[in-house]
């Protein structure tokens, strides 16, 4: 089986998942940058896929409840087409992220995470449920 990226983008944070052969997923980090500085989280991951070899990206698609796309949405297309300009061997994939973030707050909860660990979780977390939903309608769990 494949192995994946997975990203939540935020506007200073970037959470970020990996699976493995298995399918299994796992947080990897919270790479935090400067408000707007995307370029540094590009780097960030051009630097995971120089270190594992895994060429596939998924990135969290936040949609509205009502099905539109705003700001976040387009940011995230826009950071899968810099990503693709950059490494044009690299698959990215979009993801609807619709309550993936609510989720990771309420696994938190259950887990009486703190709020100080909970900040620097729940990004990862996230990216979790990004590319584990991805996963699962692939078809690969």
């Amino acid at each position: 089986m494949e192995k994946y990226i997975g990203l939540d983008l935020g506007t200073t944070t970037i959470g970020i998942a990996i699976s493995d052969i298995l399918g299994f997923v796992h947080g990897l980090e919270t790479f935090k940058f400067q408000a707007e500085a995307y370029s540094k989280a590009r780097k960030r991951v051009h630097e995971l896929v120089a270190s594992t070899g895994i060429k596939n990206i998924v990135i969290g698609l936040p949609i509205n409840m009502d099905g539109s796309e705003g700001e976040s949405a387009k940011r995230s297309r826009r950071f899968a087409e810099d990503l693709l300009k950059e490494d044009e061997t690299l698959k990215v994939d979009l993801q609807d992220e619709r309550m993936t973030t609510i989720t990771a707050h309420r696994t938190l909860n259950e887990l009486n995470v703190n709020s100080k660990q909970r900040k620097n979780s729940v990004d990862r977390l996230a990216a979790c449920e990004i590319l584990d939903f991805y996963l699962r309608m692939k078809g690969n769990k």
